[in-house]
């Protein structure tokens, strides 16, 4: 864990000695709804907050770095990044790569699964956002076929699971629960009976796990952090959303390089 004067964000251990963190809500400047942390830019909070809570998910990480996001969309794409871009440029994509110090690579959300990975021997990092369209279309493999363009070794590679919905938070239908098992016969043992006849639970975060290891990553770790059943700690879009709250905040999860 580090922790700077208004924000503490969890670490991994299998990414020690790289600039990283999963930040929750906590720490920022924003109020209601999007208490406090929120660095969402497509949210209805005021702007400046978001820039300012942004601001400080940099100081709190890695001091001076340039923060980069994409515009997520719950894709398989992976981009590689050179260099930042504005906030009103930003690439639709689920997944960003880099080899350049001092740039910090950001994934939002709000139940859906960050992933951070590193090679750290080849000085190449990546960042994924796997909500479960994105993880079952293949973000990262994308992600991980990236890094290795990049020079990076998949035995060398180490990767995290942040905070996401737990399987006991996260109640699916029959339909969710068909798409995956067309997939993949094996993809049945990421579910198990929900609460009703044709409902599921979906473990989101073993998943993850699953598709990490299928990309040939053999040292991940998964944090075990629940968004949905946390609410001071964590935003939610499931808890929203059965709470008939018109908007909510995203937390951020962010990897970088020393220069």
């Amino acid at each position: 864990m580090i922790t700077c004067p208004m924000i503490t964000s969890l670490t991994s251990g299998t990414l020690a000695g790289m600039p990283h963190g999963f930040l929750g809500r906590t720490g920022g400047v924003s109020g209601g709804l999007y208490a406090s942390l929120n660095v969402g830019l497509g949210s209805n909070d005021i702007a400046d907050h978001v820039q300012n809570n942004r601001a400080r998910v940099v100081d709190a990480v890695l001091p001076e770095a340039a923060l980069v996001t994409v515009h997520q969309i719950h894709s398989a794409t992976c981009v590689v990044v050179d260099q930042p871009w504005s906030n009103d440029a930003r690439p639709q994509a689920d997944a960003m790569v880099t080899n350049k110090p001092g740039l910090l690579l950001g994934i939002l959300t709000a139940d859906c699964a960050p992933v951070l990975l590193a090679d750290k021997s080849a000085g190449v990092i990546g960042a994924a956002h796997a909500g479960w369209q994105g993880a079952l279309g293949g973000v990262i493999e994308a992600t991980v076929a990236a890094m290795v363009g990049l020079g990076a070794v998949r035995e060398h590679i180490y990767a995290a699971v942040g905070p996401c919905i737990a399987r006991r938070s996260y109640e699916v239908d029959g339909g969710f629960y068909a798409k995956f098992v067309a997939a993949s016969d094996n993809h049945d043992l990421f579910f198990s009976a929900g609460h009703q006849v044709g409902r599921f639970q979906f473990d989101l975060e073993a998943f993850v796990l699953g598709q990490l290891a299928t990309a040939g990553i053999t040292r991940a770790e998964a944090l075990g952090e629940d968004t949905y059943s946390q609410p001071t700690r964590y935003f939610s879009y499931r808890r929203t959303t059965h709470a008939s709250e018109p908007d909510y905040g995203r937390q951020i999860s962010v990897i970088g390089l020393n220069g």
